[in-house]
């Protein structure tokens, strides 16, 4: 297990952890999540051994072999599949002995180092490696290239990919997603999901959050808070404490009232698509949620257009791509005010080659495109925020905008954004990647757009500049399209869906759920037939299933020894509140004489029945742990 206790961390001047506590059973999946700078990162690199308490005990097996997601790339040199194969690093030292070995003809040694090679899958790596990459998706042709060759948002994908493929005990994941469209992120979830170590994950998805992690633990104030269950089990139960404090009570009812007026107008327009159900119910969801984000340090509006046309945009018979390209044809669009598009479709099948047209990045190569005469877009795309001036401030970037706006107006829409203080005159070099969105999204709400094309609006940003972004769009009485791996941001703020795919836009009639199915039977389409070798297929699931089982044998022992030894503690605990209760049952206690010993037993009561609880908690999370890696057992037999 993973035990942080009193724990105190430092970077620089900054205290970052102050008597923390903290405790992760082996097979726990747990999302860590709190406010940039807070020290997520900072506590992955102390539990990989690269920083060092500056007070209290930071406690995990010796023996655990951790992996982690590295954020840089230092060879470019490697082939792709060659890159991810480098993770599994007693892979690599077998096969180094091996070729050694083989030139210098040791026989016994070639014997003993293929053995090693089969205890370590060495004869599936290659292709174990090529599916990871194709689930994270890698064409075939793609793989066999330098990693040079490729871009920094598919880079990290590779260091996720070699993160993956390094067996582990411990696996430290920091905002894998960052870099993933849809399909990946999926594909991901179901990888992680069956992962049987301990992962430990700091993500800005709520919706990956929920589908992946078992454990909440939330950096607050200089503390680690613990919770069950996914992100949305940690919104309710900080909710409700929130709720208690008056503060923050006010704010949830204004924030209520906010949702209300929402709900009210879009009931009046919904149909009977399901996404348009599913939609309602995520906004009542987030209403009854809001308390658990009254802290949230940004609050702002898209600025309502002066003018507006209908339709704002019409696209009829569009063929568009790129010079003698095709990417999409037969495109029909019809933008009004108050649409609510949300585009799905595989990696590369044209969602961003569609919004660039609408923004008028790109011409279509045939077709009609005709734009309303009071049409004002709000374009956010990734490469914009390559585009802001490194050497201008916050401040100074929007006083080009409205240059005769007073100083203290334009501070104060700026605050919204968390941009406060001398942070508004700082320079942008200086910016994080979510501090630039940010900025960019700040620039476009204060444009009065009445059309909205966002393309991946939510890389870099955190949960809470994620929900102020969401409560910002369903406020928006212009129109909407939006690409997002962010399924929350997809169900919250789009009424329907559009499929790119095969060089058609059609409308999708389905939810999210929906989508993921049609993309599993897309790819079993798409996928080549391929004809197993008879033999060595089987060998090698058998051989794969004998290793899962000894693994979970393994990992069995400890479990039931903790179990039993919580059981008997909690035995123990029981019979002496049993004790205390028969004498608290004495008549002759409560005389006046015997106050002080009255009072004794009664604190000694409270102090068993506290014990009590914790350790019936701990035995019963103990108990369930057991009974899922015995039903993995199970199944792996």
């Amino acid at each position: 297990m993973i035990r942080l206790q009193n724990l105190t961390l430092q970077r620089g001047p900054q205290r970052l952890l102050e008597g923390a506590e903290l405790t992760l059973h082996a097979g726990h999946k747990a999302g860590l999540i709190g406010a940039n700078g807070a020290g997520k990162s900072s506590l992955f690199a102390l539990l990989r051994g690269e920083l060092t308490p500056d007070a209290g005990d930071c406690l995990l097996p010796g023996d655990w072999r951790i992996a982690h997601m590295r954020q840089e790339v230092d060879t470019l040199d490697r082939l792709a599949v060659d890159y991810v194969l480098d993770g599994d690093h007693n892979l690599r030292r077998v096969q180094a002995e091996l070729a050694a070995a083989e030139q210098a003809h040791d026989g016994a040694a070639i014997a003993r180092l293929h053995s090693e090679l089969d205890s370590a899958d060495g004869y599936t790596a290659d292709a174990r490696a090529r599916k990871l990459l194709a689930g994270l998706g890698f064409e075939n042709a793609q793989m066999d290239r330098r990693v040079g060759d490729f871009s920094g948002g598919w880079r990290m994908r590779l260091n996720l990919a070699q993160a993956l493929m390094c067996p582990s005990d411990l696996l430290l994941l920091d905002e894998p997603t960052n870099h993933l469209d849809l399909d990946a992120i999926l594909w991901l979830e179901g990888w992680l999901q069956s992962y049987p170590g301990t992962l430990l994950l700091i993500s800005h998805d709520r919706d990956f959050l929920d589908a992946v992690v078992d454990h909440v633990a939330h950096v607050e104030q200089r503390k680690l808070n613990l919770y069950r269950g996914g992100y949305t089990a940690f919104e309710r139960t900080r909710a409700e404490r929130l709720a208690q404090q008056q503060q923050a009570y006010e704010k949830q009812q204004a924030q209520r009232a906010h949702m209300e007026k929402y709900i009210a107008r879009f009931k009046a327009q919904a149909t009977k698509a399901r996404q348009a159900q599913s939609r309602i119910k995520a906004l009542e969801r987030m209403e009854e949620l809001s308390a658990a984000h009254v802290d949230s340090p940004f609050d702002f509006v898209f600025r309502e257009a002066d003018k507006i046309s209908t339709p704002l945009l019409s696209l009829s018979e569009g063929r568009l791509g790129y010079g003698d390209k095709t990417v999409l044809q037969q495109v029909k669009l019809s933008l009004v005010p108050g649409a609510r598009i949300g585009l799905l479709g595989p990696n590369g099948a044209g969602k961003s080659t569609l919004i660039k047209n609408l923004s008028a990045e790109l011409q279509p190569l045939g077709g009609s495109l005709t734009r309303g005469e009071n049409l004002v877009i709000g374009y956010f795309a990734q490469h914009q925020l390559d585009a802001l001036d490194d050497k201008a401030s916050p401040l100074l970037h929007l006083q080009r905008l409205a240059p005769a706006e007073r100083e203290q107006t334009l501070r104060d829409f700026l605050g919204g954004f968390d941009f406060r203080g001398a942070r508004c005159d700082e320079p942008v070099v200086n910016f994080s990647g979510g501090e630039k969105a940010r900025l960019a999204l700040a620039l476009i709400a204060w444009g009065k757009p009445n059309l909205l094309l966002l393309d991946e609006p939510t890389n870099h940003l955190d949960l809470e500049m994620r929900l102020a972004l969401t409560m910002a769009l369903q406020e928006f009485a212009g129109a909407v399209v939006v690409v997002s791996h962010d399924r929350h941001l997809l169900k919250s703020t789009t009424d329907e869906f559009l499929l790119v795919a095969e060089g058609r836009v059609v409308p999708f009639d389905g939810d999210l759920d929906d989508y993921a199915r049609w993309l599993i039977d897309y790819r079993q389409r798409q996928a080549p037939p391929s004809a197993p070798a008879e033999g060595a297929a089987d060998k090698t699931d058998k051989r794969a299933q004998r290793q899962a089982a000894a693994a979970l044998r393994q990992q069995l022992a400890p479990h039931k020894k903790q179990a039993d030894k919580l059981e008997q503690e909690l035995g123990k605990v029981q019979e002496k509140l049993a004790a205390v209760e028969t004498q608290l049952g004495d008549s002759g206690l409560y005389e006046s004489a015997r106050k002080d010993e009255l009072r004794q037993r009664l604190a000694e009561q409270a102090q068993l029945k506290a014990r009590e609880a914790e350790l019936e908690e701990a035995w019963l999370l103990a108990l369930e742990t057991l009974e899922a890696l015995q039903q993995q057992l199970e199944e792996a037999e």
